[in-house]
């Protein structure tokens, strides 16, 4: 049962359609405009607040580290996003064009932006690969764990603080802009977009993993409907497989964000190194035409080396997006990261002064404002991008800094090892609450919360099995059949979803708890 709207409008825009039916915000809402209905709804959501405890690249317990986490991030992005769209709408040479596209409303941005992270787990994307990994391989989950459609999940599903007690119940405009990548694993929309001669950006499948599906997916099966829905307003205006132009704005300042404000973490807290960082790029531009010149083999022989790292990069954007490449263009952008974060940032080592903290919010104020304004929309895109785009400087400059991020920060020894140990947590978590779920005895003591959501999965699974039971094929390539099969189906998309609403810090202690680590008690109170 729906509850009562606050009204009726006889032309309601079809961008406001709720999941109930509704277009007018009910009265318990403090804004009228149904987009800030919307942003308010994420904001106040505990999926949100739980961001604050959930890793963005390295957890900050225990080490006194003043880092990002995926809720300072989040508000990031929405304050990059709306940026953008604010500029946009004052462009009137876009303006037809825009409209044409479905709209860019800065309040739907922003309300995206906020919620496209609330599917993250505890340990960022570490915890994201090793769920997903369990998820498929352990439960036979078809379409496995990915954050984006987790997120989705959370607004449409398991949040249960909307009007209606399923998800947020959320306008069509804003479910449609988090769909960063419009589509499903491995079966919508048809044909699927890992199938196109150039798939969209996340669309391919994992080289290591063929025949798995698209690396990146923001729905699962069980929320197939919520995305026809959010999506039939702009069936007429866009491919099946495009972004909206609001989740373009949104994806645009997510990248904008993560090549900007990790940088600025890790110099703060001295793991991003001058010296390492100088000598890879001084070396390339000074050595550029030679190294251009190695063979494959050798190139990867000597990978080590400075400079041979950011050539293995130019190579690589030539081979998946030659559509905006250009070698004049990536040299320029080395250049410019050695100038501003070389040169500049990374040149006086961080020591907490006043100096020091202004030098970092110089850095971060300059390239965010340089990147933002550097937005434009573009009618016809490739397929690799959507229609709102970075200028071709600012696109191969937020290349270089991501890959600054990858080569210095990623792929460090040391954030191996302690990965190596999250991984073990979350696995060892994953099998102590399937141990759980599955014990026939223990039924009536489980989390509440845990309960209820194996409940839910089960509604789920059991009419996907009646309806359409192709999409629950998994990894073993067979179609679940019976009741026991749809049952396992669902305990492990619950205990992949209790976990998922874990922080790092809930998802140790609950370890703790179940390994008999710890003599504290351990209550669930507090979980989503």
């Amino acid at each position: 049962m729906h509850h009562e709207q606050s009204g009726h409008q006889e032309h309601a825009d079809p961008r406001t359609e709720r999941r109930s039916g509704g277009n007018v915000p009910v009265q318990a809402d403090l804004a009228t405009n149904p987009f800030r209905v919307d942003r308010d709804r994420v904001a106040s959501s505990p999926f949100f607040a739980r961001l604050g405890g959930v890793t963005q690249v390295v957890s900050s317990t225990g080490s006194g580290l003043l880092v990002h986490n995926r809720l300072t991030h989040s508000l990031k992005v929405a304050q990059a996003a709306r940026a953008i769209a604010e500029r946009l709408n004052t462009r009137p040479d876009v303006a037809n064009l825009l409209d044409k596209l479905g709209g860019c409303d800065p309040d739907v941005v922003e309300a995206a932006s906020l919620a496209h992270d609330l599917g993250h787990p505890p340990f960022g994307h570490l915890g994201e690969q090793v769920l997903d990994r369990l998820a498929r391989h352990r439960f036979g989950l078809s379409d496995g764990f990915e954050g984006n459609a987790q997120s989705f999940r959370i607004v449409t599903t398991t949040d249960v603080r909307g009007p209606a007690a399923v998800g947020l119940d959320l306008t069509v405009a804003v479910r449609a802009a988090m769909l960063k990548y419009p589509w499903t694993r491995l079966s919508y929309p048809t044909p699927h977009p890992r199938d196109l001669p150039a798939p969209p950006r996340g669309a391919a499948e994992p080289e290591d993993a063929p025949g798995t599906g698209s690396s990146k997916f923001s729905a699962y099966v069980t929320e197939l409907q919520d995305v026809e829905q959010s999506r039939a307003f702009y069936t007429a205006r866009l491919d099946a497989w495009q972004q909206t132009v609001e989740a373009s704005v949104m994806d645009t300042a997510d990248d904008i964000a993560y090549a900007i404000h990790d940088l600025e973490d890790f110099h703060r807290v001295g793991v991003l190194q001058h010296a390492t960082v100088s000598n890879e790029l001084n070396t390339w531009l000074e050595h550029a035409v030679e190294l251009a010149g190695l063979s494959a083999a050798d190139l990867a022989a000597q990978e080590r080396r400075p400079g041979r790292s950011l050539e293995a990069l130019r190579r690589r954007l030539h081979a998946k997006d030659s559509w905006a490449v250009h070698d004049d263009a990536f040299a320029q952008a080395v250049a410019k990261v050695r100038a501003e974060l070389v040169d500049g940032l990374l040149a006086v080592p961080f020591d907490g002064s006043v100096e020091a903290e202004q030098a970092v919010a110089g850095f971060s104020a300059r390239w965010t404002r340089r990147l933002v304004d550097s937005v434009g929309v573009v009618e016809e895109p490739t397929t690799r991008t959507g229609h709102v785009v970075l200028a071709v400087p600012q696109w191969h400059e937020v290349q270089v800094l991501k890959f600054v991020h990858r080569r210095f920060v990623l792929l460090r020894p040391d954030l191996a090892l302690h990965q190596r140990g999250q991984a073990r947590l979350l696995t060892a978590l994953v099998e102590a609450l399937e141990q759980w779920v599955t014990d026939r005895h223990e039924a009536n003591r489980l989390p509440r919360r845990l309960h209820d959501l194996v409940e839910l999965a089960g509604e789920e699974y059991a009419a996907l099995a009646r309806t359409d039971p192709s999409l629950l094929v998994g990894a073993t390539g067979e179609t679940p059949s019976g009741p026991d099969a749809v049952r396992a189906l669902a305990r492990g998309r619950a205990v992949v979803d209790f976990i998922a609403s874990l922080t790092d810090n809930q998802a140790a202690a609950l370890l703790d708890a179940l390994s008999g680590r710890t003599g504290q008690l351990w209550t669930d109170a507090f979980v989503l």
